[in-house]
């Protein structure tokens, strides 16, 4: 059971966190890439940080999450990647969801909601379906009102 003081010292882990995935999100809008950033850590140890690079890279499986998770594969040193959290501005799409069952992530922290493609909740309930051979504890809604807003700028910004 958690102590009240766990409590805030993970929501305080988690918010730093997230300005750091926020920081990613906004490099990306600056870069004219939807702004989505990532971090995935490991005992208080920053394994990867990544952006949304899909139009770089020319590569629609370039989400912020696909390009982190590969990352702290690497440096990691194995595909497995138990033990880790991986902190990301938006709720994940399908293919990232089903990234983080692959790495075995233990947990997710994420901050808005996507009303049009999350697969954690919103649209899908990836994580949830009772064949998959792994569970992913969630948290979300962190820093959710400057995720979206970020987001929200971003695409006012181009209409």
């Amino acid at each position: 059971m958690n102590r009240p003081s766990d409590t805030n010292d993970q929501a305080a882990l988690n918010e730093e966190y997230m300005l750091l995935a926020l920081e990613e999100a906004r490099g990306a809008a600056r870069a004219g890439e939807v702004p989505v950033g990532c971090v995935i850590v490991q005992d208080a140890r920053i394994l990867a940080h990544a952006a949304n690079r899909t139009i770089i890279d020319c590569d629609p499986t370039a989400h912020a999450e696909m390009v982190a998770l590969r990352a702290a594969a690497t440096a990691f040193g194995n595909h497995r990647l138990s033990g880790t959290t991986l902190y990301v501005t938006i709720e994940p799409c399908a293919m990232c969801a089903g990234a983080m069952l692959q790495a075995r992530i233990d947990r997710l922290v994420y901050g808005a909601d996507d009303p049009k493609g999350g697969a954690v909740h919103s649209c899908f309930t990836v994580f949830d379906h009772p064949r998959v051979n792994h569970r992913v504890a969630v948290t979300s809604g962190v820093l959710a009102d400057d995720a979206a807003s970020l987001l929200r700028q971003f695409f006012e910004a181009r209409r």
